[in-house]
């Protein structure tokens, strides 16, 4: 018999097997429900941005309605104007697929033959061993070694006549017909796989764009039901400044980092030209796009911009100094003047801030990246107006805590009482 746990223990087992489970399917709810959480969620954070707009705008006299057509219209214009600007190196490079192709073939095989003296060592040390079989090198054979079948052909069906020549005195045989059919799935290409995804694309952009024009448009609709909800009027008062705090903080961090952003392209932009990269305001334009993903989008610009310069230039030193200069840009950006133009109500936990990117890239790919740090504002803003989040909120907070005074005296005092034996007993 297994000793059985006291009700109370039970009890509490029990609701965290709940929570668990509670939890786990809320992620999978929350990966499945993708296409509608996606731009509803987008729609809200942005909702929250244009917010004080939408007020200054009325302090002029003019209407929600008309707040929410400039709002809209505005990202419609700026959304084009980007897809503009991209449009022309994208259709350079399809132009250019072949060409680009037989490029990267080249170098790849120019890198490769760079490390064949490591290749041959790393056989030779595996033959030595034991390890791996000896493998003949290029244009040799090895005796007795059974011919390698040819890759099989991409054929469709066939159809023709075979006819044999019958030896003498024998009688001629029929014509024989043989069909040889064979069934291959098309190979899918990452164009196609565009291509595939722009009416999702675009059908959750026009989603995202109604539903923001409706909210903006409806005034302080959503925060008199939100504030209405509450019973006691102390409540009502936290909620509105909770959404109030929310407000300022998305639109104070959203905006700051837009701008440090916008600049930040316009910087990687000039030093690719510099450099003779090809499309260098393709560069700027995706610098700025990648920068609103934290850690993860600095690492994807910098790979590209080292596997474009590896592919353009003939030499390891060139790429490399690309590399190097996408780096210190953006170390500069995220190191010295983003902690300066970013209030420090604004910083979060890095810790806490990239296993959140992570999380969200997982659940919603690249967009989940972009909003993962926009709604720590958001749950950090929260976590500090609800009543047992206090410790929650700390933890999600990036400026150290205050130091104890007493600290480092308390910890030396303890190390000596444990060494020399002399510990009081614990209080009853």
């Amino acid at each position: 018999m297994f000793p059985s746990l006291p009700r109370s223990e039970g009890r509490k087992v029990a609701n965290w097997a709940v929570i668990g489970i509670f939890v786990i399917l809320l992620f999978w709810f929350v990966a499945q429900a993708r296409d509608f959480l996606m731009p509803a969620t987008l729609a809200f954070l942005l909702f929250f941005v244009f917010v004080p707009f939408r007020r200054a705008m009325e302090r002029w006299g003019v209407g929600a309605g008309i707040t929410a057509t400039i709002v809209s219209l505005g990202l419609i214009i700026a959304i084009a104007g980007i897809g503009l600007i991209v449009s022309g190196p994208v259709s350079r490079l399809i132009d250019n697929a072949p060409q680009i192709g037989a490029r990267l073939e080249q170098r790849f095989t120019e890198i490769r033959s760079n490390f064949a003296g490591i290749e041959r060592a790393a056989r030779k040390i595996d033959e030595i061993t034991g390890g791996a079989e000896p493998k003949p090198e290029e244009g040799q054979t090895i005796p007795g070694a059974p011919t390698p079948m040819p890759e099989p052909g991409v054929t469709g069906m066939v159809t023709g006549t075979v006819t044999s020549v019958p030896a003498p005195g024998t009688p001629q045989p029929p014509d024989q017909h043989i069909q040889v059919e064979v069934n291959q799935h098309p190979a899918s290409s990452t164009l196609g796989s565009v291509v595939n995804l722009g009416p999702a694309v675009l059908g959750q952009i026009i989603f995202t764009l109604f539903l923001l024009f409706f909210m903006i448009s409806s005034g302080d609709l959503l925060y008199l039901k939100i504030v209405q909800s509450f019973d006691r009027m102390r409540d009502k008062r936290a909620a509105y400044l909770a959404l109030r705090e929310i407000e300022d903080r998305l639109g104070a961090y959203l905006g700051a980092i837009t701008l440090i952003n916008a600049c930040l392209g316009v910087a990687i932009g000039i030093t690719m030209w510099a450099w003779g990269m090809p499309s260098p305001v393709l560069f700027g334009v995706v610098g700025f796009l990648l920068n609103f993903i934290p850690y993860l989008g600095a690492v994807f610009g910098i790979i590209g911009a080292a596997l474009v310069g590896l592919f353009v230039f003939d030499d390891l030193f060139t790429p490399l100094m690309v590399g190097l200069s996408y780096l210190t840009l953006t170390a500069i950006e995220g190191q010295l003047i983003t902690p300066y133009f970013v209030s420090r109500k604004l910083q979060l936990n890095t810790v806490v801030v990239f296993l959140t990117v992570a999380l969200w890239a997982w659940l919603w790919s690249v967009l989940g990246m972009i909003v993962a740090v926009p709604l720590l504002v958001v749950m950090r803003v929260l976590a500090d107006h609800i009543p047992g989040l206090e410790k929650f909120g700390n933890f999600l907070a990036g400026e150290s805590p205050p130091a104890l005074a007493d600290e480092d005296e308390d910890e030396a005092s303890a190390g000596e009482q444990v060494v020399i034996g002399n510990v009081p007993p614990a209080a009853n």
